[in-house]
């Protein structure tokens, strides 16, 4: 059954969206929708509570927020850090849970490690690390002059981008786990380019998810991960899609063709054959008939590289909110006026 709804995809959200389309129930996976009109971003939960969700879903046991903005490739300054706000707001909330677990106060500050995975050769992959160059880390200077260094309110950020493992020749988690061991931080917040399962998602979704990431997962190319189990602290995980594989175009178009098929008096036969394959099957149609060098290609947008530097910026810039102590600061103000 698994097997069947396998897609490589990251985001959880449509691996639940498969199971729906196909009228599959899952149980021990709740999905809640939600939308903010004022930013015009639609968020979607996915809560995986039980091993046997996790087993169907493919992931681990956790929770995936999405934000999906349909102009957040756009080059509206404005609009961007109303998104950077948002995602800021939803970060504070993981960060506070776990700096309640931990006892950690504010005033104290909680220990942060930033990983940007990813390959900085590679635009599409190089989400990661041009976020890392934009934050503003403070763990050095802490220890060199104390909290009178930073801000009162501001949390001790490092930083790190591991590269990956064709030029390191080390796992990711490995370099991962030998920083942990030395510096010791609270927690590891990721971020990482993904992929997706629709192209309309490109460029124009986030994922935050505490349950970790699996490097390379979403196109089969499985990295040791990077958990609060392997780690052993908390992990917050971070993620947009920029690519997407060749086959799912593919399909995308079949399922338009399909239903062009359904409008024709002289073919309106052929289209209920093939209507009568679930979205899983028709995916696997997909993948057998697609030529040899296509089924392994993933596609990314032709303006990825001034996409990802804006998408990075934004990133980067809710984080600096979650760092500085001032993420939510927003909604705060405009509860009270």
């Amino acid at each position: 059954m698994v097997e069947k709804y396998t897609i490589r995809t990251d985001l959880a959200m449509e691996q639940k969206e498969r199971f729906e389309s196909d009228h599959v129930e899952v149980s021990g996976v709740v999905l809640e929708e939600e939308y903010d009109e004022e930013r015009e971003i639609k968020i979607t939960t996915v809560r995986i509570e039980t091993e046997n969700g996790a087993k169907m879903m493919g992931k681990p046991v956790g929770t995936y927020l999405t934000l999906e903005v349909p102009d957040m490739a756009s080059a509206d300054d404005g609009y961007h850090r109303e998104i950077s706000e948002t995602l800021a707001g939803f970060l504070e909330k993981y960060v506070e849970n776990e700096e309640t677990k931990k006892e950690h106060s504010k005033e104290k500050g909680c220990s942060i490690l930033t990983v940007g995975l990813g390959n900085r050769e590679v635009t599409p992959d190089a989400l990661g690390p041009y976020v890392v160059d934009q934050l503003n880390i403070t763990r050095h200077m802490v220890q060199e002059y104390g909290r009178y260094g930073v801000e009162e309110e501001s949390r001790i950020v490092s930083a790190i981008v591991p590269g990956v493992m064709a030029q390191t020749g080390m796992e990711t988690a490995e370099i991962v786990q030998g920083v942990v061991k030395e510096t010791k931080p609270d927690m590891i917040l990721v971020i990482d380019a993904l992929a997706a399962r629709s192209s309309k998602r490109l460029n124009r979704t986030i994922q935050i998810s505490d349950a970790g990431i699996h490097p390379g997962a979403g196109v089969g190319n499985h990295r040791s991960v990077i958990t609060k189990e392997t780690m052993g602290i908390p992990v917050i995980a971070i993620g947009v899609p920029t690519v997407v594989d060749a086959a799912t175009i593919v399909n995308d178009t079949m399922e338009n063709f399909i239903a062009a098929l359904e409008t024709s008096e002289n073919l309106k036969g052929v289209g209920v054959v093939l209507q009568g394959y679930n979205s899983a099957e028709k995916y696997e149609l997909v993948k057998e008939l697609i030529a040899p060098h296509l089924n392994g290609m993933f596609v990314t947008p032709k303006d990825i590289d001034e996409t990802i530097r804006r998408i990075s910026y934004t990133v980067s810039e809710a984080l600096n909110l979650l760092f500085s102590g001032k993420a939510g600061e927003s909604e705060k103000k405009e509860e009270t006026a």
